[in-house]
Parts: structure tokens; sequence; C-alpha cells
């Protein structure tokens, strides 16, 4: 079965429904393997065994009974997940310490989907203290590591997510993002990721305990081995919730393109807002190439009808505001006291940070209308333009570092940046609902992986999709690290 842990989603379920392998025996196989690579990797940080092998039983008995085109697109396949959605009996705790001990006593939304689609979760994976980070450590679960170097990060808040992928411990995942947490992760591991349009899948169960409301800016979505997984995941996550099924039902609007010679692509290889790395710059260059080269046309100086750094400082604005608004009272009562300390005339990335922690429902209301401005901007340009190229972030996995927050950087070309400098590019796409599709670009170049941002119009997730399976038969398809063979 070595071929086996680096298939996708897709490739493990087409086998099961052909009776080359049972349920049972690939549940056995990816549970194998969690059990010999991932105390390095730190990856999965929980399981579900029992369960997982009832399900898998129901799932041999079921292929035993039915054609296989009747069954679910992903019938019998393993699948981890983010250890912040609500699993039936598994702890919850989105790696705060004031939640070790909670546990769901129902699946989240996306779950229920995800097994309607013939997911078995067997486990969950690793995240940072309560999603905000671009590294994956906490005090109950500890630090994942990067199997192409364990040394490095896996990215955050997903970052355990796509080590299962990399690693080939599982066969499809999911996780979340607000600032890139889903897109680093895959960046930094060399697998895919989507950040869907926000409001596209519904979020229930995945959030502090006792929340409902669905937060502004963050979306959940798939991470894979393959753009085709993340789009049936996709399909079998989407659609509106019970409520808003009274009045509303799912019709993505399908690419009107079927080859890359007819894309027409608007390209942003570097910016000084968030200065990138040449080899991230290079990587982008070498996907726009690949377009080129089919006859698809290029175009380096389009962008929409905005200043970028004013979309960026909304941006923040409205995300120090979402992420202050899940504290607890202590944590909030101490930032009152930090934002109390600060000087009138104190403009320093800090202060400002803080203060957009604290906005009013005014402050907010203000940034929310310029943010539906930069809305229709990005609709009138994703009328001449199907993608936008982009990086995700500055360099290819960086060192773990767990210094606090004000001490961080990022050495970009041997000049040291500020650490959440790169939110800019994550931005792009969050702030405006967009989503974004990370194609890996390993079949490009040596080192560590580097992956490539590919933004489309609002609800056009499957525009994007379709751009990044025509990449991938391209050559840019997932190349597993080293070292994780059976």
């Amino acid at each position: 079965m070595t071929s086996l842990a680096f298939e996708s989603g897709l490739q493990l379920a087409e086998r099961l429904k052909q009776g080359d392998l049972s349920a049972v025996e690939l549940l056995d196989y990816f549970l194998d393997r969690v059990g010999r690579f991932n105390p390095q990797l730190n990856a999965v940080i929980e399981l579900q065994e029992e369960k997982a092998r009832e399900w898998a039983d129901a799932a041999d008995k079921a292929r035993a009974g039915h054609p296989a085109e009747s069954l679910a697109p992903f019938h019998g396949v393993p699948m981890t997940i983010k250890e912040s959605f609500d699993v039936t009996g598994m702890r919850t705790t989105r790696g705060n310490p004031a939640f070790e001990h909670h546990v769901a006593k129902i699946d989240a939304l996306a779950v229920s989907r995800l097994r309607k689609a013939g997911a078995n979760i067997f486990g969950k994976t690793n995240v940072p203290l309560d999603l905000a980070d671009f590294q994956s450590y906490n005090a109950i679960y500890g630090t994942t590591n990067n199997p192409w170097d364990i040394e490095r990060t896996a990215g955050g808040s997903s970052g355990g997510s796509a080590v299962a992928m990399a690693a080939g411990l599982s066969g499809i995942e999911n996780g979340s993002d607000i600032g890139g947490s889903i897109r680093n992760p895959a960046h930094y591991c060399g697998v895919f990721g989507h950040k869907p349009t926000w409001g596209l899948l519904p979020p229930r169960g995945h959030a502090a305990p006792g929340v409902l409301a669905q937060s502004d800016l963050a979306v959940i979505g798939p991470i894979a081995r393959s753009a085709r997984d993340l789009e049936a995941l996709l399909l079998a996550e989407a659609g509106p919730d019970e409520i808003m099924a009274g009045g509303y039902r799912l019709d993505l609007s399908r690419p009107t393109f079927s080859g890359l010679k007819e894309l027409r692509i608007a390209a942003m290889v570097n910016h000084p807002l968030a200065p990138v790395s040449q080899i991230c710059e290079a990587r982008v260059e070498g996907v726009l190439d690949i377009v080129r080269h089919a006859g698809g046309q290029v175009n380096y100086d389009a962008r929409p009808d905005f200043e970028l750094g004013e979309g960026h400082e909304v941006y923040q604005n409205l995300l120090w505001a979402v992420m202050a608004s899940r504290s607890d009272d202590e944590t909030y009562a101490q930032l009152t006291l930090e934002v109390a300390a600060l000087k009138p005339d104190d403009r320093s990335a800090r202060a400002q940070n803080l203060r957009a922690r604290f906005a009013t429902y005014r402050d907010y209301s203000t940034a929310n209308e310029a943010r539906t401005h930069q809305r229709w901007a990005w609709h009138q340009f994703f009328q001449e333009y199907d993608v936008m190229v982009t990086p995700i972030m500055a360099t290819p996995a960086f060192p773990h570092d767990h210094q606090p927050f004000g001490q961080r950087t990022v050495e970009v070309d041997g000049a040291p940046r500020p650490y959440f400098e790169q939110l800019f590019w994550a931005g792009l796409a969050i702030n405006s609902y967009l989503p974004a599709t990370i194609v890996p670009t390993g079949t490009l170049g040596e080192g560590l992986p580097v992956g490539v941002q590919i933004i489309g119009p609002e609800f056009g997730d499957l525009k994007v999709l379709q751009v990044a399976k025509l990449l991938e038969q391209e050559g840019l398809m997932f190349v597993p690290p080293p070292g994780y063979d059976d």
C-alpha cells in the first residue's frame, strides 16, 4: 500500500468503491501511519478509533449492497479534521486551556455534511491558541512540526490539518481561515487549500462553546492533496443552513473556460507593503509562465479600483475587532488597561492594533462601509479578469518561534520584517469575502514548499478551483516530503 498515503481522497474512494480494499483496511492503514509518523510531527492530537471502525464496517457493508455509482463521493475514506470543529464525543478546545475538558455533544454542521459525503472521521489535528497564529502550538497539545523540516512551522491555524495531508496521515481534511489559516499551512506544507466565499459553507459547530453567530471574515474550508478533492469537499459542505434553506438554494456559477489559454489573469508578484522573498516571487512567476505558455493573458498592472494600502488598513481594523470579540473576560480586561495606558499621540503599529480591538459600533460600521465599496470594486475588476494570482506568505516555512508576538520577525532575503505584515496577502481575499485557492508549486523548484494564491470573484469558487485543476494537470501537483514512505 506504499502509494495509498499520497493518493487523493477521490482516488482512495474509487479504490474502495471498486473493492480494491475495504474501508476497515484503509482505516487501519492510516492509523498505522499515524502511530509511526505522528510522534515526530504532532499533527494528530486525538483519535476516535472505536467509532471510526464502526463507520468503516458500515461503509463496507453498504458497498456490498449498492452499486459503486450510487455511493457518496468519499465513501469510506478516513479523514482527520481541525480540532476546532465539534465532533460528537471528542474534545473541542481551540488550543485554549479554558476549554481543555469541553467535549462536543453534537457534530458541527460541516462534520454532518462530510459524513453524508462518506467521510470516516477518525481523528483531530492541532491548532494554535484560539486559532490565532501562523504556527500551531498550544499548552494542551504542544507543537506541530513541518514534515519537510521538523524544526520549522507547519503554519496556522490549520497547521495540523496541512501536515496530516502532506505526511499522508489521512485521506482528506478540513480547516478554517480568518487570516490565512487554511492558505498559509497549505503553502508551508506543499498541499492544496481553499478559502471559500464568506458564508458559502455554514460554520455552525466551529466556534467557542455556546457560540452560534457566524463571525465576520471567518470561513471554513477544505485542505487536500488535489484540487479535485477541494472541489468535491466544497460542494459537500456548501449550501444554506436549515434556517436559510427556507428561501435559498445553492447554485454556484460554473466556469466559462475550459483551458488555460482562455484565461485573463491579473498578477501581483510582490508589493512594498509586504515584500516577499525571491523564491516566493519566482514561484508566482513560474505559474504565470505556465499560463502564458498555454496562450493565456497575464496583466501585471491590473488592480481593483481602490488603494491596496487603504484596503489592508480596513481589513486590519475589522480583523482585530473580530478577534477581540472572541476574548474571554480576563483577556479583554487586560486589553482595556493596555489601551488606557496608550498616549494620545502614539501611532505605533501596536497602538493602532490595540485601538482597533476596541472599535465602537460606529467605527466598525465605517470600516464595513469602506469594505463594501471595495467588494464592489472587486466585482467590477472581475468583469475583466478571471482571477488574480499572488503570493500568500513572504517566505517558505520559517523556524519555530514562540516568543511573544511583539518580538517576532520574519526574515525576508536577509532583512527582518514584522511578523503580521504578511496578513496583507491573506487579507486581499478575506476582507472582501473572495474565494482563494492555494496551489503547490513543488515541481517548479527545489527546497521547501511554496504555494501560489489564486483569487476569484465572490461566489466564483468553482472558477478559482477550475484554474487550480488546470494548473494541476500542467504539473503543479502535490509532491510528498521525503521520509514518509511505507
